[in-house]
């Protein structure tokens, strides 16, 4: 893992150093061809003034200190030099061979151009000399009069070569930056490299499935001590999830037994029922689709509440009153065949705050439990007490009861009374939890005429404000 981090750290300082230098070398190219031209052109200005007599004159003696000043010129600053006159013959040169005075320079375009009274500058290929070269070309103007031109000529490789050496230079510096960068890469590579090994082992454990595995958060870089500590909250939080999905399911498998058997019951008495009185069949399969959307309603609360971490879920305003009133009527049937009465005394509206759906199970639990400890011909009556702060449903029985021991320990997840002999002891666990989530009190109490009294206290909603 340190080679590694030391290959990636000094390719990333190479690239870096790429991507500034190229750039910079055409930059520093352009800058040095500007430079020359700048140069030459001033010079080629110079050179014009002082060709001006010489020029004029008809004696070719007086192109001897013209031809000195151009050879001196190109000894100094290496740039050729060619003086010509109106007609574009050459009249001076700086060569020390002076053979090329009196040849046609009229052909090329810089002198062309010059000779109609404009400044030529740029870079073209010689086919006499066979390179590259940069120019520049200014008239000689007398006047109105243009006399003649002068042309100097810079060899391009010698920009090239003085860019080269710059680039030479920032070569070795960037080299000696990858070295230090390279040691500095093996110094934080053994500090870093050392606890991310170390990490990466309880990962690698975590991923086999052991939930109990946690990364030391003492050791490394304050960025590792904090990846430690991060990897054990995520620990911590996969494994409070698994065990919240194993409790969903055992939720789930609670709370969907009751409405798929009201669902069943009616399915079967519409089918007793479609010879003899279509009629009737229709309303019970117009129960049992009420029942199977309440059906998919519940699995959505359900998933809700499974993903609750703790404490309160988002709350919304419900009113209690409805909620009961709609429960009641879909549990009436069902109640009808078992021989028991239920009554409801709900005064609507009554707005509370609670978790999407959380009133409607709590309602339908307590409905539940109360009919499983009734006989026939018994009464359950579902009340709803509307207050300024708190409203409360309660569902009253007739059964049994319990001790106030039991009324205690019934919300205990498992538990289920001595004398219950079916169920998974979840109904009520899940009513605490539905409760929890929200802000709600829940409360199992001893009828004083008998039976069983379960209660569930909401906030009450605020009013909706003014517009």
């Amino acid at each position: 893992m340190t080679r590694r981090f030391m290959a990636a750290f000094m390719a990333v300082g190479l690239l870096v150093l790429l991507v500034q230098d190229v750039p910079l070398a055409r930059y520093l190219k352009q800058v040095e061809t500007d430079r020359i031209m700048t140069s030459l052109q001033r010079d080629a200005f110079v050179l014009a003034g002082r060709s001006e007599e010489a020029l004029h004159s008809a004696s070719t003696d007086d192109d001897d200190p013209m031809i000195e000043l151009a050879q001196a010129y190109r000894s100094e600053g290496g740039a050729r030099v060619v003086i010509v006159d109106a007609t574009g013959s050459a009249v001076v040169v700086s060569d020390d061979d002076q053979s090329s005075v009196g040849t046609a320079y009229g052909s090329r375009p810089e002198i062309a151009r010059a000779l109609t009274g404009a400044v030529a500058t740029g870079s073209r290929y010689s086919k006499t000399l066979q390179m590259d070269l940069l120019y520049v070309t200014v008239p000689v103007i007398s006047g109105g009069d243009i006399l003649g031109a002068v042309r100097l000529t810079y060899p391009q490789d010698v920009v090239d070569s003085a860019v080269n050496s710059q680039l030479r230079r920032l070569a070795i510096v960037a080299l000696t930056s990858v070295l230090i960068a390279g040691i500095v890469a093996y110094v934080l590579a053994r500090s870093v490299t050392r606890p991310l090994g170390a990490l990466r082992l309880a990962t690698v454990a975590l991923a086999g499935g052991d939930l109990t595995v946690r990364a030391d958060e003492g050791v490394g870089a304050p960025e590792i001590r904090s990846l430690s500590t991060s990897f054990n909250q995520m620990a911590v939080q996969l494994d409070t999830l698994l065990a919240q999905q194993r409790t969903f399911a055992a939720d789930a498998s609670h709370q969907l037994r009751t409405p798929l058997t009201a669902l069943r019951l009616r399915l079967e008495r519409a089918r007793e029922l479609l010879d003899t009185d279509p009629t009737g069949a229709e309303k019970r399969l117009d129960a049992a689709d009420l029942e199977a959307q309440r059906l998919a309603t519940l699995v959505d609360g359900l998933l809700l509440l499974s993903h609750m971490d703790a404490g309160e879920a988002e709350r919304k305003a419900v009113d209690l009153a409805d909620v009961a009133q709609g429960r009641v009527d879909a549990w009436q049937p069902l109640a009808a065949e078992l021989g028991l009465v239920v009554t409801i005394d709900a005064p609507s509206p009554t707005p509370v705050l609670a978790a999407p759906t959380a009133a409607e199970q709590i309602i339908d639990n307590y409905i539940d439990n109360a009919m499983s400890a009734s006989k026939a011909g018994d009464t359950i009556h579902v009340a709803v007490i509307r207050d300024n702060a708190t409203s409360v449903v309660r569902v009253v029985d007739q059964g049994p009861g319990l001790s106030p021991e039991d009324c205690e320990r019934a919300f205990v997840r498992f538990w289920r009374a001595e004398s219950e002999s079916t169920g998974t002891g979840l109904g009520l666990a899940i009513v605490a939890r539905l409760a929890e989530a929200s802000g709600a009190r829940v409360k199992l109490e001893r009828s004083p005429a008998g039976g069983l009294v379960a209660s569930a206290a909401f906030e009450t909603a605020p009013p909706p404000a003014d517009v």
